[in-house]
């Protein structure tokens, strides 16, 4: 794979920005948009990125760091999940929190925002607490957005309960998007000035990149990425106005800015920022290396956005402005799915065998192809295939032989009473581990599985979501046409 980041010079540039904001405050709360840990969208767009690259840039600063995490309620009862790993908002944050733990970042409370009543929000507040966490509740601020002298009053972010924090740096994050965490910061600056601390605000957002046109394939990767939430990316008229330099932000920001501006005014006394982009600090645009190979890894990501919103629309999970959003994306960038190799490749295999199949690409650029079989189903069949490619055996050889093979189906049908007892891609990566010791041939694919992480794939129908999630554990990248299994 080629690479086009750098994570060494992400990692100096963003801590070095970072530590100059934290020098003109007492203390700073720091936005975090975006994914701490497993940031597999910025992966897959800037080849060479570390998925946990925002980590081990706080760790150069976690001597002043602490981190409060931002839940809504309204996520909480609409049981939101995390569309990259199928986990809901309130497991992920525990999962969170105890990975920032195990590498020694201090987590100091969590917050639920948004509360008015909601049921599921008091159970998941009983329960952090059960654990040992520090929780606060925070109700929607009153007067917000018009009323600036209510929001920025005891009755508005005077309101909130004040959360105690100790480090110069609080960074302010969530398990997703809507969390809440703007108004946590701000409702924590008002409380902080009457206390007689001077504390600022920054956000850390990576996309859009700021400093990449408007029209670069990263940037539209980000709205596709947002489709459903009828973001876009736009110039930062306040910037350009300021400094008559063009910048890129995306509207959300820059139609709040005057509000947040107002706000940040009335509470520090002076107007710190002129711009959605002045408040920002990101230098992820600064770290790539090379901009052909993040335009076309960009470029892929857009049609497999556009792939997810299709299957989404077909499962009752997206509306028609989102797939024609997505479509819109395709068309500004001239791609079409026979862009992504896999697709044709995949479809063609389904014509010829009428029948579910599969593609995937290995890193050498070749193509294997599996099918559905009475042992094995598409998505295993073609994991099979890759990897008897990848070693350099026939396709022909039997890996898994029917004394392993027939008692998970008889177990599948007789037991479980599934209708499709073929094996799916992880009853098969058990069999395979379990077969290691009776042929070396297993063991060597085994061992190289790895080899797979970072490759595409597609199929001709829509996967489940146990499938869907081995291949996520795999890394391998699928996307599937939006159609059933028949």
């Amino acid at each position: 794979m080629k690479i086009g980041f750098d994570n060494a010079l992400y990692i100096k540039k963003q801590a070095e920005k970072i530590t100059e904001r934290i020098n003109r405050f007492d203390k700073l709360y720091l936005e975090f948009g975006g994914k701490l840990f497993d940031d597999l969208h910025a992966a897959r767009i800037l080849p060479g990125f570390d998925p946990n690259v925002k980590t081990k840039m706080l760790l150069t600063l976690k001597d002043k760091l602490e981190v409060i995490f931002c839940i809504s309620a309204p996520a909480l009862e609409q049981n939101k999940r995390r569309a990259d790993f199928g986990i809901t908002y309130d497991a992920d944050l525990i999962r969170l929190v105890g990975n920032l733990r195990d590498i020694g970042i201090y987590v100091g409370s969590v917050v639920i925002t948004q509360f008015s009543g909601q049921g599921a929000a008091v159970a998941f507040k009983n329960k952090l607490e059960r654990m040992g966490e520090r929780v606060y509740i925070h109700q929607l601020t009153k007067g917000y957005p018009s009323d600036v002298d209510t929001i920025v009053s005891d009755e508005g972010y005077g309101a909130n309960p004040y959360i105690e924090t100790t480090k110069p740096l609080v960074v302010v994050t969530a398990p997703g998007p809507g969390s809440g965490k703007l108004a946590t910061c701000l409702s924590q600056l008002y409380h902080e000035y009457k206390r007689g601390i001077k504390a600022g605000y920054a956000k850390y957002e990576s996309f859009p990149v700021w400093n990449l046109p408007l029209s670069h394939p990263v940037n539209v990767a980000y709205e596709a990425a947002t489709a459903d939430l009828q973001d876009f990316n736009m110039i930062d008229s306040f910037h350009l106005d300021a400094y008559g330099i063009s910048t890129v932000n995306y509207n959300r920001d820059i139609s709040v800015f005057p509000v947040v501006k107002n706000i940040l005014k009335r509470i520090l006394g002076e107007e710190i920022y002129k711009s959605p982009t002045d408040m920002g600090v990101n230098m992820i645009g600064y770290a790539i290396t090379d901009d052909e190979v993040v335009r076309e890894a960009s470029r892929q990501e857009i049609i497999r956005r556009y792939y997810q919103t299709l299957c989404d629309y077909k499962q009752g999970r997206a509306s028609q402005e989102t797939v024609q959003r997505a479509e819109m994306l395709m068309s500004s960038q001239n791609l079409t799915p026979s862009d992504r190799k896999v697709v044709s490749a995949a479809l063609k295999k389904e014509k010829e065998r009428k029948c579910p199949a599969c593609a995937l690409q290995l890193p050498d650029g070749s193509i294997v192809r599996g099918r559905n079989g009475e042992a094995l189903d598409a998505a295993a069949a073609v994991v099979i295939n890759a990897m008897k490619k990848y070693i350099n055996v026939s396709q022909k050889q039997l890996l898994l032989s029917p004394w392993v093979i027939e008692p998970i189906q008889n177990l599948k049908k007789n037991v479980l009473k599934d209708k499709r007892i073929a094996l799916n891609l992880s009853e098969v990566l058990v069999a395979l581990a379990v077969s290691i010791p009776m042929n070396t041939t297993i063991a060597e694919i085994m061992n190289n599985l790895n080899v797979l992480d970072g490759c595409e794939a597609h199929s001709t129908v829509m996967l489940d979501e146990t499938e869907m999630q081995s291949l996520r554990k795999l890394g391998i990248r699928m996307t599937c046409e939006p159609e059933y299994t028949y």
